[in-house]
């Protein structure tokens, strides 16, 4: 639901500020006071082209913010069309492209009018929209199209053409053999190799400080004969027996740790051939992880899936004619799918162009004809044609209908299929109408209000008395400037407009009470 809509520096609008709420809202007002305007700024919040003429004379820039209650959250779209410039698009307040803006838009406004920005003018929808009319099942076709994806995605990777695959095969030897030369089978095996080589880098300098601890702890060394000195002041003293036993046993545990340094000292090989074995076993496998995985682990895992490939491309033939026979089953799913489809969407198409036509009738459109054709073996070939006239041919909707005329095609086919985004603007649809079919194509686009939020903008009191909600476009003109204000109307004031809608004359009695019948019957009628 678009709930507000802010305007600045457009056209003739000045700052315009409009609080929507659900239902239909009708915006009103005399010719030429900017009704169309926010038409326009809503089609520049859907990426519509941003014409710096739109700027406001003297302003530096154009702005336009929506904010829209999409299933629960708000989203801000903004638009900014400077004088000079490029224009800026966000989202949510960060930029975004017109293009990431349209495709966002076109999830929440369809616009029916004279803009581009309408989903059932596309192909696309309105395949969907047939789709939708006729019931269609399309998840069988959409299984066995995805089956048949997912059988050439593994043909592909099953090798191009002969060439492709020998050159394939050649680099996977290639790499299997220089695997094989490295004899890898220990994923722990760099950190071993590691810590083997700081033991055999430092080895003579460790064995050197095993020798000076040694000599320092023994019997002989400073702290092995301080030690001993110590004992023997405190031996044969009762008072310092404790300490005495303590210093006796730290002797002879300072002289075993000097022997076991000793020993350590000679058992230190420094082994220069091992070192420099190492140090190329851990370039290779450096060079090895930088061309097959991140780790040893990786790089052993990346042979076995090389393995398990060559194997697929030396058997090729044999896998060929397998997936070939299931490429033949898979396609003719499809085909019996696409068939299924099409019957469906052919059969769908001709109630969904007499139905829409049936509406059109009530619309002022007596002589229009609309027909659906479906072209392709699944029917995914959808146009929805329009024969305006008596004896004119279908044309596509881009080019068949007026402006007013097209507004009317996409409210009959709003009536048929509901389904679209959930606000649904209407521009130009009362355009040529009048009276009792003014009164049908109000109530029409009241019915809609069941799956969408309707913004119409509209001459007619007819359409106007059958909206929730109506707002007058006021154009203020001081002889210095122009401005544009929004009013939300109630009460005694919406009859007052009504009335000058129907007589141009606001302050007519009569008129107020015709104003008055229409307003209670259109809201009495409810939803029909």
């Amino acid at each position: 639901m678009l709930s507000e809509l802010a305007v600045e520096n457009l056209g003739v609008i000045e700052r315009l500020n409009l609080v929507l709420g659900p239902g239909m809202t009708a915006l009103t007002g005399e010719t030429g006071a900017g009704k169309t305007l926010v038409v326009t700024a809503v089609d520049l919040l859907l990426g519509g082209r941003a014409d710096s003429e739109l700027v406001r004379f003297g302003s530096d820039e154009a702005v336009v913010e929506g904010r829209f209650d999409n299933q629960g959250e708000e989203v801000v779209l903004r638009r900014v069309v400077p004088a000079d410039g490029r224009a800026r698009a966000y989202v949510d307040g960060r930029l975004a492209s017109a293009a990431t803006l349209a495709e966002l838009g076109a999830e929440l406004v369809d616009l029916h009018g004279q803009h581009a920005h309408q989903s059932l003018l596309r192909r696309v929808h309105q395949r969907a929209a047939l789709d939708r009319y006729g019931d269609v099942d399309l998840v069988p076709l959409m299984e066995a199209r995805s089956a048949l994806a997912d059988l050439n995605r593994r043909r592909a990777e099953l090798g191009g053409d002969e060439r492709s695959r020998a050159r394939e095969i050649e680099l996977c030897r290639f790499q299997l053999t220089e695997l094989d030369e490295a004899g890898l089978d220990n994923p722990d095996e760099e950190e071993m190799l590691k810590a083997e080589e700081a033991v055999l880098a430092d080895a003579a300098a460790s064995r050197d400080a095993a020798r000076r601890a040694a000599v320092s702890l023994g019997a002989d060394g400073a702290v092995g004969a301080g030690l001993a000195q110590a004992a023997a002041a405190l031996e044969n003293r009762p008072p310092l027996a404790s300490q005495y036993e303590r210093l006796v046993n730290l002797v002879a545990e300072v002289g075993d740790l000097s022997t076991e340094l000793r020993r350590a000292a000679e058992s230190i090989d420094e082994n220069p051939a091992r070192l420099a074995e190492i140090r190329q076993r851990r370039e290779l496998l450096v060079d090895l992880r930088r061309k097959y995985g991140e780790t040893v682990a990786e790089v052993i895992e990346f042979y076995r899936d090389l393995s398990t490939r060559l194997a697929e491309l030396e058997d090729f033939d044999r896998l060929a004619k397998d997936l070939d026979g299931e490429h033949q089953r898979r396609d003719e799913a499809v085909a019996e799918a696409g068939a299924q489809v099409g019957a469906a969407r052919r059969q769908a198409a001709q109630g969904l162009g007499e139905e829409v036509t049936s509406h059109l009738r009530e619309l002022a459109m007596a002589r229009a004809e609309v027909h659906v054709e479906v072209g392709g073996d699944s029917g995914d070939d959808v146009d929805i044609l329009l024969a305006a006239n008596s004896g004119a041919p279908g044309l596509p909707l881009t080019s068949a209908a007026s402006g007013g005329e097209l507004a009317r095609v996409m409210l009959a086919l709003r009536l048929v299929v509901s389904a679209g985004p959930p606000v649904l603007v209407f521009d130009e649809v009362d355009a040529g109408i009048g009276g009792q079919v003014a009164q049908t194509v109000g109530r029409a686009l009241s019915r809609l209000t069941a799956d969408h939020q309707i913004l119409v903008v509209t001459h007619l009191p007819q359409v106007a008395a059958c909206a929730d909600q109506q707002v007058s476009i006021v154009k203020h003109d001081d002889g210095d400037s122009t401005t544009v204000s929004a009013v939300p109307l109630e009460g005694e004031d919406r009859v007052v407009e009504l009335s000058r809608m129907l007589s141009g004359s606001p302050d007519s009695a009569s008129a107020r009470r015709h104003a008055s019948e229409l307003l209670q019957m259109s809201q009495s009628s409810g939803r029909v």
